[in-house]
């Protein structure tokens, strides 16, 4: 039973090759589609001029 699950050769390349082109393909496509679906979601900053600077001595009290 063990002959016929071996891969020798040129066709257990082309098996791997095409199994990572796949993977690759998939993961590009759903890159795509991410960006896609986020690119006209934009940041809006409500009201710019009351935004703080946090003081770097008091920090630790914003990040609570």
């Amino acid at each position: 039973m063990g002959q016929y699950f071996r891969l020798n050769g040129i066709g257990g390349m082309l098996i791997a090759v095409v199994l990572l082109l796949s993977i690759l393909a998939f993961l590009v496509i759903n890159a795509v589609i991410v960006q896609n679906a986020n690119a006209t979601n934009n940041y809006e900053i409500v009201e710019p001029f009351k935004i703080q600077k946090i003081n770097p001595n008091t920090r630790e009290e914003h990040l609570k």
